[in-house]
């Protein structure tokens, strides 16, 4: 059901003139009609989304808190619906044609549905730098390059289709973390061997000293990856800085491959990382820009604003997420088990991407719901080169709220002609994610640094 009530032109695209920020008056309605990111406040006609009321900005009363997990303060919740293909056409206007393939794919995938809960908060500073971001900020004619933005939403009254996925790529996620994760991509029969990495980030747009994305050297964040099992793979080292602008510099990545010499390690200059390249660990599953849903920059599409619809997303999914479970409850043959998998009905801005004539990609098309409380990016459908429907992308959507910031806690894509997935990001068996990880220095996100790990091992 479209519910687009914002003053847009439906089918807008990044290829138009340059955007700047939007006038006193329009960035007023943030934290009145809008909240303070631009989600709208009320409810929707029958109140199956309700009014958000500020979210979740502390440990909930009852919570029995440990940093690094996250327990489930909905635990008394029942599913209101479960979603099967016997019965998908009651629900057809709120499934992506992702969601109804998987039904169609699979007579045991299933979603269950539960009251939704607007969750999804932010610091004040986030709020702060938002309402300026909506008057400052701007984007150039080819959706490249940013100017007058810092902290928060770049665009949170959006114009075009480019500025939810800036949206998205530079939404607040902290300033320095830490985490350790696990990815698996079970075969047809299930059958899987989890893949540990420990991350560790700077975002540098969300460094609460800096004045403007301007003042920052092309690059957004830098992270450096390190894997610690299986055994065969522990040690390798992968070090990014994601650039903002491709035209001045592509992602830069470097990477030190485990069976070289330790004590005078090759750390090498990469380009697999990025665009369509196969992402590292997904068993050439997923895309090196499906990371995170979507990163990296959006160049290679034309990014067209559908405009706001009403779908079921995977939200505060802390049972998935819960350590009580272990990889095996959750990673079955086929798709993730359901049973721990909460969706709700959400409004999402939905977003086109076509590739452009003149470059390439492993898909075709991209259709992207974003959620309006967090501007992350939910699901996604992914069309290979025929226009036939691939793969299909879902994240599971978390408020952390001891920080607070909200982003996916897990994602997954399913690959519908191999008939397996991947799925990432999963802490259930782990230290979890620190959020205060002061200790990180941006200046030892360097090649060097990579060296240096190696040889004192």
């Amino acid at each position: 059901m479209k519910i687009l009530s914002v003053s847009l032109a439906a089918g807008l695209c990044w290829s138009g003139a340059a955007v700047a920020g939007v006038s006193e008056s329009e960035a007023a309605r943030l934290g009145q009609d809008l909240t303070p990111i631009g989600a709208e406040m009320s409810g929707n006609a029958d109140g199956s989304i309700p009014a958000w009321a500020g979210g979740l900005t502390s440990v909930p009363d009852g919570v029995a808190f440990v940093r690094g997990h996250y327990p489930d303060p909905f635990t008394s919740d029942a599913p209101i619906a479960t979603i099967t293909s016997a019965n998908a056409e009651e629900h057809a206007s709120l499934l992506t044609d992702g969601q109804r393939a998987m039904l169609d794919r699979y007579p045991s995938y299933k979603m269950d549905v539960y009251e939704t809960r607007r969750t999804c908060a932010f610091p004040e500073a986030v709020y702060d730098a938002t309402r300026a971001n909506a008057i400052n900020g701007s984007i150039s004619d080819d959706g490249r390059r940013l100017s007058g933005v810092a902290l928060g939403v770049p665009f949170p009254i959006p114009q075009s289709g480019v500025e939810l996925v800036w949206n998205h790529n530079l939404r607040f996620r902290g300033h320095k973390v830490r985490r350790t994760f696990a990815s698996a991509a079970p075969s047809r029969t299930g059958a899987f061997t989890p893949i540990r990495v420990q991350d560790e980030l700077v975002f540098s747009y969300a460094d609460p000293t800096l004045g403007s994305i301007d003042e920052l050297d092309n690059v957004s964040l830098k992270y450096i990856q390190e894997t610690l099992s299986p055994a065969r793979r522990a040690g390798q080292l992968l070090l990014v800085h994601e650039t903002i602008d491709p035209s001045v510099a592509e992602r830069i990545s470097w990477q030190y491959t485990v069976g070289r010499s330790e004590s005078n390690p090759n750390v090498q200059r990469t380009t697999a990382v990025s665009y369509d390249n196969p992402q590292i660990y997904s068993d050439a599953m997923s895309t090196a820009d499906n990371f995170d849903m979507f990163s990296g920059p959006p160049d290679r599409y034309d990014w067209t604003l559908l405009g706001k619809e009403e779908k079921y997303i995977a939200y505060n999914s802390y049972r998935l997420s819960s350590p009580t479970l272990t990889y095996g409850d959750i990673v079955q043959a086929g798709h993730l088990n359901q049973d721990h998998v909460r969706y709700e009905r959400h409004r999402v801005w939905a977003v086109e991407a076509t590739l452009k004539p003149t470059t390439r990609h492993v898909y075709s098309r991209r259709t992207n719901y974003f959620d309006e409380d967090s501007w992350n990016l939910a699901s996604s459908n992914l069309y290979d080169a025929r226009g036939g429907l691939w793969r299909v992308q879902e994240a599971h959507l978390m408020q952390y709220y001891d920080v607070p910031t909200c982003f996916n806690a897990s994602d997954v894509v399913y690959d519908l002609i191999e008939g397996r997935y991947v799925v990432q990001n999963l802490k259930n068996e782990e230290n979890g994610i620190d959020f205060a990880a002061t200790d990180l220095l941006e200046s030892q996100f360097v090649p060097q640094e990579l060296r240096r790990r190696v040889t004192r091992r």
